[in-house]
């Protein structure tokens, strides 16, 4: 069965065309030789980056840092020349916030950030073995932990998520509040995979936890990575009956409710998104860097206008 609709466009996070060099992660001397010219973005403890008066990256020469690749640095690839991404404590202004600014980076852009959050999120937590706690060494550009006495390998980590439009296969939609969100805040549901379930049986799930109902015909419709702290967002839809009663189950929704699509299409005529100023708007919707939008835009103008 195929889905009822698509994504007008690529969710944000998603439109990157990078070349990731991993070849490259792998070859020390390639990596120090590429040091001399390459940039770095500098990102602090609360995932702030730099940026230009205009918004986008603001990258720092790497030879300003010291001669060779510093500790804790991230390769993120190639292009004109090397990219990377380093962690530090203080930024000098400006700086962006990713989940309020980065619309207004291009694509690769974007990607680059997106890169360079998730495996940085990463280092955090993976800095002793999950064996027996020795330290471990951050090799591969960052992109590998090695114990330096057993040689055991830790990867980067991503934790995959559905997230779904609940929909009634007409003109009405589900969506909900998170209990820590302001009032008018609505989104789509979403949840993370757990072991040993597929995401058809986790967007089933997901649901009836969150919401009591009982939805149908899950399809694929796209996927966003969502590096907050490491996630992969993968979109779908699933049909629910309006009808049956809403249950918050889990306490993890506040409220939830169905709209009409007519209520969905006046939203995104005023661009009433979270954070606007708009106090008379019945319904804000999550930010365009978020896949819940573009799965909650592509639903609501299938259906024509």
């Amino acid at each position: 069965m195929p889905a009822s609709f698509e994504l007008f466009e690529p969710p944000l996070l998603s439109r990157a065309d990078l070349d990731r060099a991993d070849l490259v992660r792998k070859d020390p001397q390639r990596l120090i030789a590429g040091w001399p010219t390459a940039r770095v973005l500098l990102i602090d403890q609360r995932g702030r980056y730099a940026v230009t008066d205009g918004g986008t990256l603001r990258w720092v020469p790497a030879a300003d840092l010291g001669p060779e690749p510093v500790a804790g640095a991230v390769f993120l690839g190639v292009g004109q020349v090397d990219s990377w991404a380093l962690r530090v404590d203080d930024l000098a202004p400006p700086v962006g916030e990713p989940r309020t600014g980065a619309h207004r980076l291009p694509a690769d852009e974007a990607g680059l950030l997106a890169t360079a959050l998730g495996v940085l999120n990463w280092h955090r937590t993976a800095k002793f073995s999950p064996v027996d706690g020795r330290p471990l060494d951050l090799v591969q550009g960052g992109w590998l932990r090695r114990d330096p006495a057993t040689g055991a390998e830790e990867y980067p980590r991503t934790d995959p998520a559905v997230i779904m439009v609940v929909h009634d296969g007409a003109d009405r939609v589900l969506l909900g509040r998170q209990t820590v969100w302001p009032d008018r805040w609505f989104s789509t549901l979403a949840g993370f995979v757990e072991p040993g379930e597929s995401l058809e049986q986790c967007v089933r799930r997901e649901v009836l936890e969150e919401a009591g109902i009982r939805v149908h015909s899950p399809q694929y419709l796209g996927s966003q990575p969502w590096p907050f702290p490491r996630s992969l967002m993968l979109g779908f839809e699933a049909i629910g009956d309006p009808s049956e009663p809403l249950v918050l189950r889990d306490g993890e929704l506040g409220e939830a409710r169905w709209f009409h699509r007519e209520e969905v299409l006046d939203a995104l005529a005023r661009d009433d998104d979270w954070g606007a100023d708009a106090p008379d708007a019945p319904l804000m919707l999550p930010g365009s860097i978020s896949i819940a939008r573009g799965l909650i835009t592509g639903w609501a103008r299938a259906g024509g206008r």
